[in-house]
């Protein structure tokens, strides 16, 4: 069995990588988990830890989801025959109910949807999506300032005891 270098969520879970900047640049309202469907050389690659979440967005295209701008990078030893795309479009597999809910969040009330997070569970690989809003400058500016006084708060309270 092979070693896992990803951090261990629960039991039969573990993260392969985090969107960082969709939580700075938006607000998440809302989270979903959704299946992805994958090639063989992208879950091997997976494997190893290389995708980046980064640039990855979500559209909704003839009631289907679609993963675009997630890279994963193929490994040295994919094959000598075939080409890999690393930012191709992946297919999102999401229950119907889900999908009509994601469809008026995002055609009738102007919500976005980002790639949050991917990781393993139960040996298939998920996708954490986020209905998201876009953050203004000053909003980002007061959640940096308020996550600052929270870390001064926890060094006062830990230098009174």
């Amino acid at each position: 069995m092979a070693k896992q270098s990803a951090t261990t969520k629960g039991e039969g879970t573990s993260t392969i990588a985090v969107n960082k900047k969709a939580r700075h640049d938006f607000f998440i309202e809302d989270r979903i988990e959704a299946g992805i469907a994958l090639e063989g050389w992208e879950v091997k690659s997976l494997r190893a830890g290389r995708v980046q979440l980064v640039d990855s967005y979500v559209i909704v295209k003839n009631n289907e989801a679609w993963l675009l701008g997630a890279l994963i990078t193929p490994l040295a030893t994919v094959s000598t025959h075939y080409v890999p795309d690393p930012r191709r479009t992946r297919k999102l597999l999401l229950h119907r109910q889900e999908l009509d809910k994601l469809i008026g969040a995002v055609e009738r009330k102007g919500y976005t949807l980002l790639a949050l997070s991917l990781y393993w569970k139960r040996g298939l690989c998920k996708v954490e999506l986020g209905l998201a809003k876009g953050k203004q400058a000053h909003d980002k500016r007061d959640a940096e300032r308020d996550r600052d006084w929270q870390r001064e708060k926890q060094r006062l309270m830990k230098n009174a005891r």
